[in-house]
């Protein structure tokens, strides 16, 4: 399908571009890779102008837009920056629908100060793609819930005042009506969070987490109880299609970065542009680019006509992240030596898209999602 950007996305596009260029230099970005924190000058741009409460209703401070040209923003900031924890608008849609109106005033004012309101704390060391293995409980006491377990790999659990903490009732006689959602404060008593160290997106922290006897209210779930893993399938949705995002905008600027250097660059007398075997590899390069853009776009585009996403999310998601680490893999190649050091926006475009073919789902269980969904179409 053909989408034609409107006068107003481009000039939404343009007007964002040009923040992110002003704000964000190389020398920004490095230093906040370093120091492994994130870039708080960014934030409060996004913030200051506008863009870090897009797709968000009015009532809670934002400015309602439709999906595809919300993932259009998305893409573009990730052309040059490294995942930092923004998009959340919608995972923070998903909490205001499903949250009380004090869960709803909190998440928007955090986010409203360019915060992250709250991490998700799923994963557990015995239940990754698994979510139905997680063992974390809340057991009612004396009028209140105490919730004990381990939760791993959760993304900015030290940065947000707040978790989503998903639970499961061993007693359950339906696994998949087992699991509910808890609004956690970060520093409760009974709650310890510990950094894991890795080798990519080192503006956001990945994080274990240990809930001993953690005392919470009973008006501190989110949703409806027994039916976390119904509302969790619904928001991994939307999160495979930032991670589109995110691989897509990383890929057009691994791309670019290694077409201007292959002009530049002289070997044996001659632009190495100039050899087939380069311009085989920025042909496929481009082609890849093309694709991921088409079925990202025209699956933001079923969602806002109001078309399940359920398989095309996962198709989308599984080519865009395989093919986008594909591309920054040929960047690098095409870059040779130099596109291996740290100097280099490539080898950190690199590192940054592996990630993506794990989170919210791995390239195997998107192919479980869809093989299943495309089988039971054609029963």
């Amino acid at each position: 399908m053909i989408i034609q950007k409107t006068e107003e996305q481009e000039l939404l596009l343009e007007n964002l571009q040009e923040l992110m260029s002003r704000v964000c230099t190389e020398d920004y970005i490095r230093t906040c890779e370093k120091n492994h924190e994130q870039p708080h000058k960014l934030i409060e741009a996004l913030v200051e102008n506008g863009f870090y409460m897009l797709g968000l209703p009015e009532e809670y401070g934002g400015t309602p837009l439709d999906h595809l040209t919300y993932f259009m923003c998305v893409e573009e900031v990730h052309k040059i920056m490294p995942p930092f924890g923004w998009p959340r608008a919608l995972s923070l849609n998903e909490m205001l629908r499903l949250g009380t109106e004090e869960q709803r005033k909190i998440v928007a004012d955090l986010v409203k100060q360019g915060n992250m309101a709250f991490s998700f704390a799923i994963t557990e060391p015995q239940a990754g793609s698994d979510d139905n293995a997680i063992t974390t409980t809340a057991t009612r006491k004396n009028g209140k819930v105490y919730i004990n377990g381990q939760k791993t790999f959760i993304t900015g659990a030290n940065i947000s005042p707040y978790m989503l903490v998903a639970t499961k009732d061993p007693n359950s006689p339906d696994p998949r009506k087992s699991v509910s959602f808890w609004f956690v404060p970060a520093d409760a008593p009974g709650v310890t969070i510990q950094t894991l160290p890795k080798i990519g997106w080192l503006m956001l922290p990945t994080c274990e987490v240990f809930l001993d006897n953690v005392e919470i209210e009973e008006k501190d779930i989110v949703g409806v109880e027994g039916e976390g893993f119904l509302q969790l399938m619904k928001c991994f949705e939307m999160e495979r299609l930032t991670n589109c995002a995110v691989a897509l905008g990383s890929a057009q600027a691994a791309f670019e970065d290694a077409a201007r250097y292959a002009n530049q660059r002289v070997q044996f007398g001659v632009p190495i542009g100039s050899f087939q075997l380069i311009q085989e590899k920025l042909t496929y390069m481009a082609i890849k680019i093309e694709n991921m853009r088409n079925a990202f776009y025209k699956c933001a585009w079923e969602k806002d006509q109001g078309i399940s996403i359920q398989l095309s999310s996962a198709l989308a998601k599984l080519y865009c992240v395989q093919s986008g680490f594909e591309v920054a893999d040929d960047a690098m190649q095409i870059m040779g030596g130099i596109g291996y050091t740290e100097d280099c926006r490539i080898s950190r475009i690199w590192r940054d898209v592996r990630v993506l073919r794990m989170t919210d789902g791995t390239d195997q269980v998107m192919i479980h999602i869809a093989g299943r969904a495309l089988l039971k179409k054609y029963r």
